[in-house]
């Protein structure tokens, strides 16, 4: 999937009629035309080797030389071209950026799945009761409000209202960087609002594993761990918690992704300059190598995503491991 995902980049870059290296080009010509210089097959080559520079491809090479190299580069070397607006490498410019998007999208994720999941085990537990009534239509007005909306109220109430936190930035530029109180305090009140709604927009599973945990203490091996005297703590924790987190542990591995994918619009609204707005400056300028990068880097985050959860399914369902090898809890 991750040589698919290169070979659609490089398609979107050298194959496409009038892609992203055609527009390098024609810019890098234009520039030479508005200057009253005609170019030569001198400076057709010089052009060709700044758009090499700028995408990864060179115009002159054959598709499929072309494409050997731009495997090379990025798999090899992490080079995925230079920037056109900021005239530096992609790398290194997504690569400032990631971790501010980690930083409040694994977080965001984090406590929106935990809390999440608690939920619906404590609604499940207490079927019926005016507690899971009123956290049932909570999680459907949850599912059906998008994340951006709950963005726009909370920026508008918190920060333009109350004044509690921040418009935008990531830091206090007052600070000095390093391990200092001020400098600590003004990176978590710039990340309090993004954090608040990456963790709505994951906050959405509760219903859904509430239902598993309906579905799975009216199976028969729950009425016999009861009957064998096993604590309702275990039966809860090992038993039921542990199955009914089955259908949807999958679902938040992938929600990784998605939380990566919606920083796009997190970070635009609230001003907050990490992957997200990297990706939507680039698209706003035209900045087609950064935009290819930012594409890379989002499906390798996918792909991260889908693996860790193939490989730790094991963990939580021991059938998945061959059979005979764990029968029992």
């Amino acid at each position: 999937m991750f040589f698919i995902a290169l070979t659609v980049t490089f398609a979107l870059y050298r194959m496409l009629p009038f892609g992203p290296v055609e527009m390098v080009k024609v810019q890098l010509m234009k520039q030479m035309l508005e200057q009253g210089q005609t170019p030569t097959p001198a400076q057709m080559a010089n052009i060709n080797a700044m758009v090499e520079t700028y995408t990864g491809i060179d115009p002159s090479q054959p598709w499929y030389v072309a494409y050997y190299e731009y495997l090379r580069d990025i798999v090899l070397y992490q080079d995925f071209g230079r920037s056109i607006f900021k005239n530096e490498p992609v790398f290194d410019l997504l690569f400032r950026a990631m971790p501010w998007s980690i930083f409040i999208s694994v977080y965001g994720l984090a406590l929106g799945t935990t809390v999440s999941l608690l939920f619906g085990a404590v609604m499940a537990y207490k079927e019926g009761s005016a507690f899971d009534t009123g956290m049932t239509f909570v999680s459907i007005v949850n599912s059906t409000v998008p994340y951006y909306v709950v963005a726009v109220l909370t920026l508008i109430l918190f920060s333009f209202s109350l004044g509690w936190f921040p418009s935008g930035g990531r830091m206090n530029p007052s600070t000095t960087p390093g391990l200092n109180l001020p400098f600590i305090v003004g990176i978590v009140k710039h990340a309090a609002l993004p954090v608040f709604s990456a963790f709505v927009a994951g906050f959405g599973g509760a219903l859904a594993f509430r239902g598993n945990c309906i579905r799975e203490m009216g199976e028969g091996y729950i009425r016999v761990a009861r009957l064998r005297g096993i604590s309702q703590g275990r039966i809860a924790i090992r038993y039921v918690g542990r199955n009914a987190l089955l259908p949807v542990y999958t679902s938040i591995m992938m929600g990784i992704a998605s939380i990566f994918g919606s920083s796009i619009i997190l970070e635009t609204i609230f001003n907050y300059p990490a992957m997200g707005m990297v990706t939507f400056n680039a698209l706003m300028n035209r900045d087609y190598p950064v935009i290819m990068g930012a594409f890379i880097f989002f499906t390798i985050l996918t792909l991260l995503g889908i693996l860790v959860a193939d490989l730790t399914y094991g963990v939580i369902d021991p059938r998945v491991k061959g059979g005979t090898e764990r029968e029992t809890y």
